[in-house]
């Protein structure tokens, strides 16, 4: 005899009461009421549950039967199925996104000097984790994380939107790699086909026939003298701001007037060896009387153990009357088109500047440092400086002969 919602409220004896089909409702001696469904696979009898009555209804027992047996017509084992279902809800439910890209955040860090790291963690986390966070990896869709990205760039941040877009698949694909998912469903988004194009805004620079106004600027200015000496030397060295700013003394050997910058601080993680000038060293033995007592050459005037931060530099050209005409990164774009146009050799050039060989072949041949020719460059750069402070325009011999 089938079960019915009335004998199901007024059954008393305990045992099994069978539905048919191998569903039945079996009764404790305590009063439980337990659905199970007996079923066979692989020669051997088996059970499932399907939870307790009434929070489970007879007619909710009845499809989950329904749905077992058609797993078992399927040739599949229902109990293995539900069990590789829960252990996949599981791992789920603890892969968020927040998770998984917390962990690939740890495993890049070596990978990025400390502010890289902060910038993208906070991107993700105003941008990202409070809409999709929370959520497991495996069931946002495409859809959702270009939505995000263009909600940031309708604010007018459309390079933002492209570097959280490319965070975003990069955490995806890691995360398949190491089997935090099983799939990656943002393969298909192309920065080009969900952001509108941008123009490529280059770094301003400051064009060599304003030096002499500038250097004049830079002598009368006034700021924090940290700042001061920090901007000498990022001229005098075409270094990158990241590089001046972070810069140690224990990286420097003043005998043999070289800066030697390790990889970990370099944007394509390789040492950097920087020849100095008589005038970067002036800018040091300064330094040495505000700074010796840190690890760091240019710490933060308020933080010590802290570098002057990232927004220093371009604050003070703002001061001297350069907002937006002039940034700190663009002194080294000065540097290259002075160099070439007095006739260096390109290669040195950009050896000092430290740009990776795009050539993988020539890469591969062309380990040269050109440390004799970088040393008579970069004096003569830093006396080329002095000539363009005082209104002149240096012409001095650009290699030996």
């Amino acid at each position: 005899m089938k079960l019915s919602d009335t004998l199901l409220r007024t059954l008393k004896t305990p045992g099994k009461h069978f539905d048919g089909a191998g569903l039945y409702l079996e009764l404790t001696k305590a009063g439980g009421r337990y659905w199970r469904m007996k079923y066979r696979h692989g020669g051997k009898e088996k059970r499932l549950a399907f939870g307790v009555y009434p929070a489970v209804g007879l007619k909710a027992a009845r499809d989950l039967a329904t749905d077992a047996r058609k797993v078992l017509e399927a040739g599949d084992d229902p109990g293995q199925v539900r069990k590789a279902e829960k252990a996949k809800s599981t791992h789920e439910a603890v892969n968020t996104l927040e998770a998984v890209t917390l962990d690939w955040l740890v495993h890049q860090a070596s990978r990025w000097e400390a502010e890289t790291m902060g910038r993208i963690r906070a991107s993700l986390h105003a941008d990202i984790f409070p809409t999709l966070g929370a959520r497991p990896m495996a069931s946002i869709k495409a859809g959702e994380v270009m939505a995000a990205v263009k909600k940031i760039e309708a604010r007018g941040a459309g390079d933002q939107a492209n570097r959280v877009l490319q965070r975003v698949k990069s955490v995806y694909r890691w995360a398949v790699t190491h089997e935090r998912i099983e799939s990656n469903p943002m393969l298909d988004l192309v920065p080009s086909e969900i952001l509108k194009p941008r123009e490529v805004q280059h770094r301003a620079a400051l064009p060599d026939k304003e030096l002499p106004d500038f250097m004049a600027k830079l002598e009368a200015y006034e700021g924090d003298p940290h700042t001061t000496h920090a901007l000498r030397l990022l001229m005098l060295t075409a270094t990158r701001p990241g590089e001046v700013r972070g810069a140690r003394w224990a990286e420097f050997d003043l005998d043999a007037a070289l800066w030697t910058i390790p990889p970990e601080r370099m944007k394509m993680r390789s040492e950097h060896r920087v020849p100095l000038s008589k005038q970067a060293l002036e800018v040091l033995a300064s330094m040495q009387t505000l700074s010796a007592d840190s690890a760091l050459v240019f710490p933060s005037p308020v933080y010590r153990s802290k570098p002057l931060s990232e927004n220093t530099f371009n604050s003070a050209l703002a001061r001297m009357g350069y907002k937006n005409t002039a940034t700190a990164h663009g002194f080294r774009a000065l540097f290259s088109t002075v160099a070439n146009e007095h006739s260096w050799n390109p290669d040195v050039i950009e050896r000092q500047l430290a740009h990776k060989e795009q050539n993988e072949i020539r890469a591969a041949y062309h380990r040269t440092t050109y440390m004799q020719e970088r040393t008579r460059l970069m004096q003569w750069w830093a006396d080329y400086l002095d000539g363009r402070k005082a209104g002149n325009v240096v012409q001095l011999p650009q290699r030996a002969a």
